[in-house]
């Protein structure tokens, strides 16, 4: 019923920045919440940021507030992640998530049902 297409990651100094991109193609998804979690080897995948449609309300985790910002071009389908100030505690397979109704709330993972493959960020000391 539609895809999610991440890109942008690579590999960066701590200090340094990024900018992650989800293109979602088959359908629009200008109608629907979005948002990026990541997950690290081991480690539970853990929600960053998401944005409302239409409000486009943010959401954050706390860890990532005032370094990392989410925004939506809706003309292009597509959701960014910018993220200032990188440290190695990012490093993680970021991921990019959509739904029209995010239940029970747009900060967990069960509420999204698109979801797209990864882009790997490294950040490195």
């Amino acid at each position: 019923q539609g895809q999610l297409v991440e890109s942008g990651g690579g590999l960066v100094q701590t200090g340094g920045s990024l900018r992650l991109s989800c293109v979602a193609s088959g359908r629009t998804f200008s109608n629907y919440h979005m948002a990026w979690f990541r997950q690290a080897p081991g480690k539970e995948r853990e929600f960053v940021a998401a944005i409302d449609s239409p409000s486009s309300r943010t959401y954050y985790t706390d860890s990532v507030k005032g370094r990392f910002t989410i925004s939506r071009d809706n003309a292009k389908n597509t959701v960014y992640l910018q993220m200032n100030s990188l440290k190695p505690a990012d490093t993680a397979v970021y991921y990019c998530a959509a739904d029209q109704w995010v239940i029970p709330s747009p900060t967990q993972s069960r509420s999204y049902n698109y979801w797209g493959q990864g882009t790997q960020v490294t950040v490195s000391s």
